[in-house]
């Protein structure tokens, strides 16, 4: 790291960063008030509003050398014209040049004065993607400029810029006010923030350089790199953006642990009696893992850890021994899971676990009411409900804890930043605040990891039980489903169970379900010997409970579901996974939903039923599930192919969208912001608050909830 003390900015005078649009020449009321909608109010929003792409208007290409699909700017002499209608309005030019070539350029609109100007022999210059027509190549409502006589033409000497469309505010105006901001960049020491030192060692611009570079391409620019992010400017932005966020969640996790937190670290030999108890060995993972916690809950100050794990992983059991240290200090834990089918699932296992032990687990959902409600609160307020498992219920303002010392939110890139806030908050009391363990299902990229959740120690079970199955997965066309019906008719005679799962693109869970339900009638009819189940979200949650307690008793053979049984449904005996317009989902739910079959010891498949064409996205996710089934590497594919956004989910985690970075892109720029990010916090402090302030303003940071 850099001599500290090369990163402290000048601080004379008033702060250009932070001067208002209002103050450019163009800029009213109205204009302004639509700039606001985009997050444009100073000065250093327009410096960060970059090109979403380039023209090249620096250099003329013949005629003769156009490729299609490629932009170009072209001069050339009118030839013909042609006005007409088919079908609509219509006017064809052609011109042509010294290369003997002709381009058509096409407009559908247009006014008389337009056409007035394209008279024969008129010198033009256009710019516009060409692409192959009737007659050679064409541009279709070209970029375009009528010559005047003796007009010299002088090229431009940088690329064109064109920045995202902001309504009622035009191109040519937005680059106008892009200019201005630009012509107030304050010189070097009163804008760098990084030690130059740093930028030396990685071959990047100032921040300064970096703008002027990325608003205004000198003729010579790397265009390639540009469009693809990866050009030095680029880098040196995308830097400092991933280096403030990475400091947002770091101050973030520093103000957390400067609450206290209850020491928890006597069990009463509990845990041992549950893994006595326990019908399996723990993985070596698992121990791993639960070391960790238990070393962070036997701190003073607040743990917070995410726990990833594939499905099946074992999370479960790891959360039943941290919830037993905070049980056996006296205190109480929480368990908190997004739906109602999974978080009775978890009830089911830890009373089945842990009342054995003398621990009551108490029982808290929407659906809980009456006097059930009025005593489940009550236990929870005295104490004697030592661990309560629950759904949003859990945050409600009426449920009050005794001494809530550990809440544990299962799935939680389910819930939002808010909720799990407000959990927290439920055992926070005189500056003392719970410990928070979180758990995924879903696996998360490492560099994912790094830059949503630096505020958190994240631990990975990273190894199934023994006994688990591959599952074989295969990906057949849906005009096969006749031979599935067959194969689903076989492995039901040999006493296995199946799911048939039921998707449509159309969110609506009415839609959805209405296309479950003619599957099942169609599945019963194909089937009649067999017992034919159905489940979907839009289901009273007791139907749906009693539906998937008969399939796990054996009782139904084949379950017609939505994908509401992506999480939390435990059938052993389930070798047999049908999952209908499989292109239509991500490969984290696929990967999900996969992960119900193959829990036992008989061998499994996973059937991805696609209707053609195929999106080459669509291909690639069936391909990538076809080929593997470690789910840190279908989430690393998963990554590549959505983006973070989609991802996780900027609402879920707290990360606000990147305006220059990309994780997937610029993952090899995490460590380097992780080793300057320290350093920062401790050395520059000062220097830390500005990159934050810079890039993430006063926006409120719930990431570490």
């Amino acid at each position: 790291m850099p001599k500290p003390s090369a990163g402290e900015p000048a601080t004379a005078g008033a702060d250009p960063h932070q001067q208002p649009i209002a103050g450019l020449r163009g800029v009213g009321p109205a204009v302004a008030a639509k700039l606001a909608a985009r997050g444009l109010v100073t000065l250093q929003d327009l410096w960060l509003h970059l090109p979403r792409q380039y023209e090249d208007r620096t250099r003329l290409v013949p005629i003769r050398a156009l490729q299609p699909g490629v932009a170009a700017q072209v001069e050339g002499v009118v030839e013909a014209v042609e006005r007409g209608f088919r079908y609509r309005p219509l006017l064809r030019v052609a011109i042509g040049d010294d290369s003997r070539a002709t381009l058509v350029l096409r407009f559908f609109h247009f006014r008389s004065q337009q056409v007035n100007q394209f008279r024969v022999g008129a010198r033009v210059r256009v710019y516009g993607t060409p692409r192959p027509g009737q007659h050679g190549l064409e541009i279709v409502h070209p970029s375009y400029r009528v010559m005047e006589d003796g007009e010299g033409g002088a090229l431009g000497d940088a690329l064109d810029p064109v920045y995202p469309a902001i309504e009622g505010v035009g191109p040519a105006a937005l680059r106008r006010l892009v200019a201005q901001a630009l012509d107030r960049l304050p010189p070097d020491d009163r804008l760098e923030l990084l030690p130059p030192e740093l930028l030396a060692q990685r071959g990047l611009p100032s921040l300064r350089d970096a703008l002027l570079t990325l608003h205004r391409p000198p003729r010579d620019a790397d265009l390639a790199a540009l469009l693809a992010g990866t050009h030095p400017a680029q880098r040196r932005l995308a830097l400092e953006e991933l280096l403030a966020h990475h400091l947002s969640l770091r101050r973030q996790r520093i103000a957390l642990q400067a609450h206290a937190a209850p020491v928890l670290d006597d069990d009463g030999g509990r845990v041992r009696q549950l893994l006595d108890a326990l019908p399996f060995a723990l993985t070596d993972a698992q121990r791993r893992v639960f070391d960790a916690i238990r070393a962070d809950l036997a701190q003073p100050r607040p743990m917070l850890r995410l726990v990833q794990g594939d499905v099946g992983s074992g999370k479960t059991v790891v959360a039943a021994m941290a919830a037993l240290l905070a049980i056996g200090g006296g205190r109480q834990a929480a368990l908190m899971a997004p739906t109602e089918l999974l978080a009775e699932q978890h009830l089911a296992t830890l009373r089945g676990w842990l009342e054995p032990l003398g621990v009551r687990v108490a029982w808290l959902a929407g659906k809980v009411g009456g006097r059930a409600r009025t005593a489940v609160l009550a236990d929870a307020a005295s104490g004697a409900a030592q661990l309560v498992v629950g759904t949003h219920a859990l945050m409600q303002d009426g449920v009050v804890f005794r001494e809530l010392a550990l809440a544990i939110v299962d799935e939680q890139h389910r819930f939002g930043v808010h909720q799990r806030l407000a959990l927290r908050d439920k055992g926070a009391a005189e500056g003392v605040v719970p410990h928070q363990l979180v758990m995924t299902a879903t696996p998360i990229p490492r560099t994912l990891a790094m830059a949503a959740y630096a505020d958190l120690d994240v631990s990975a079970i990273d190894e199934l039980p023994p006994g688990r199955t591959p599952v074989q997965t295969v990906v057949l066309s849906a005009e096969r489903r006749p031979e599935l019906i067959e194969r689903i008719r076989a492995a039901c005679a040999e006493g296995r169970q199946a799911y048939w799962v039921c998707t449509l693109i159309d969110e609506s869970d009415e839609v959805v379900a209405q296309a479950a339900q003619t599957t099942w009638e169609q599945l019963t009819a194909a089937l009649p010997g067999l017992r034919v189940g159905f489940v979907h979200g839009r289901m009273k949650a007791g139907d749906k409970q009693a539906t998937m307690l008969a399939f796990k008793r054996g009782e139904v053979d084949l379950l017609v579901a939505t994908t509401v049984i992506e999480v939390g449904v435990d059938v052993p005996n389930a070798s047999l996974m049908i999952i209908e317009n499989a292109e239509r989902l991500g490969l984290s739910q696929l990967h999900q939903l996969r992960g119900r079959v193959g829990r036992g010891s008989a061998a499994s498949s996973c059937v991805l039923l696609y209707q053609a064409p195929l999106s080459q996205m669509a291909r690639e996710r069936l391909e990538t599930m076809r080929q593997t089934s470690d789910g840190f590497v279908i989430a690393e594919k998963d990554l590549a192919l959505r983006g973070p956004g989609e991802l996780l989910g900027t609402r879920q985690t707290g990360l606000a969208d990147f305006r220059i970075a990309d994780l997937a892109r610029d993952a090899d720029l995490l460590p380097e912001v992780h080793r300057i990010g320290e350093a920062l916090v401790h050395a520059l402090p000062t220097v830390a608050d500005r990159l934050v302030a810079r890039w993430i303003g006063g926006a409120a940071r719930y990431a570490a909830a």
